[in-house]
């Protein structure tokens, strides 16, 4: 009995052996991606940080890992950002929808400049935006804005055949995500777009919780407020309330001010930043700044003209500042072998 009990224990310790290699997450595969400097950086981060012989491990609870969304993780430029498309559609084409002269104004900026893969060109567009938003999207409930999203998510992908909207994340960022994830990091989802419009992306395709999705935000408000503070009113004092979008914006989600949100909802430094533009530098600062572990920032560089609708004048801008802050670049024409998958070309 006892060397019975002596082979059992040794065929277990073997096969816990053989689990503790055969699943060690930092051998992930990424079929999506080319052999690249940048995907090299980041697993070699990884497989430091996650290993407890190594000076710069991170324990599981301050693994935080921030994306930005448009142009990090999805499209942006089919023509124009999701969230400017959602308004359009809402004020031009849902015939369910009336939308005011005021609302229609704007609506035709997005349609109009569009036409030529911009975004309006006017000062502060993303406040003129994000509060016509608001009033567009007023008094419907979370679960029914997101709904709505999703249905105009089934709609053809301007620009693109094969694909739509719901299918515009981009491949080999989804392998990213799920690779951190499987290294039990925590992903959230940081963004200048609406966060119920981000949660409607994201969530289930990047297995995402909506608790970890942060982005612009809208007032909420009670069906019978009635107009009354937040300080006034009690929910349900007038009669049975249902919370529903509001009609103002409250705060819109761009450069210091996902700094701010980062602190307040995360209350956390992260320790890893992916982002693509401007608006998302402060964010990488923040993150590599002071920071009391090893943390490193990504910036995805928009340079493919013939699988995605680059603006490389933009780009090349872009390229220049950022190798002065020093970021990991991704190239998306050199590094990714697909960006929205097979079967999806440009027109």
């Amino acid at each position: 009995m006892k060397r019975v009990r002596k082979v059992a224990i040794f065929l277990v310790a073997v096969v816990l052996a053989f689990c503790a290699v055969g699943c060690n997450n930092n051998t992930a595969e990424f079929k999506y991606w080319n052999e690249c400097n940048a995907l090299s950086e980041l697993k070699s981060y990884v497989e430091k940080v996650t290993d407890k012989k190594s000076d710069d491990f991170i324990p599981v609870k301050d693994r935080i890992a921030v994306f930005d969304m448009d142009g990090t993780l999805c499209g942006e430029l089919f023509p124009e950002y999701l969230e400017y498309l959602l308004l359009e559609y809402r004020c031009l084409d849902d015939p369910n929808y009336q939308a005011s002269d005021e609302l229609k104004e704007v609506a035709n900026l997005i349609r109009e400049s569009g036409k030529n893969y911009k975004t309006p060109d006017v000062s502060g567009f993303d406040v003129i935006h994000g509060e016509a938003q608001a009033k567009a999207f007023a008094g419907l409930t979370q679960d029914e804005f997101i709904a709505y999203v999703k249905e105009f998510l089934k709609r053809d992908a301007q620009g693109f055949s094969g694909m739509t909207y719901a299918d515009c994340l981009y491949k080999p960022m989804i392998e990213v995500v799920n690779y951190l994830q499987a290294n039990e990091f925590t992903v959230y989802v940081v963004s200048g777009s609406d966060r119920m419009l981000c949660r409607a992306v994201a969530c289930e395709k990047l297995n995402i919780p909506e608790n970890q999705i942060i982005g612009m935000d809208v007032t909420m408000v009670a069906t019978n407020q009635d107009g009354k503070g937040n300080l006034e009113y009690q929910f349900n004092d007038g009669g049975h309330d249902a919370l529903v979008r509001g009609d103002e914006l409250w705060l819109k989600n761009l450069k210091m001010n996902k700094v701010f949100r980062i602190a307040e909802e995360i209350g956390k430094q992260p320790v890893l930043s992916f982002g693509n533009s401007s608006g998302d530098v402060s964010m990488h600062e923040y993150t590599v700044t002071d920071n009391k572990y090893k943390a490193m920032a990504f910036m995805l560089v928009a340079d493919d003209t013939e699988r995605d609708h680059a603006d490389m004048a933009e780009t090349n801008k872009r390229i220049a500042s950022w190798e002065k802050y020093g970021y990991t670049m991704i190239s998306m024409k050199n590094d990714f072998k697909t960006i929205y998958g097979e079967g999806v070309q440009m027109v």
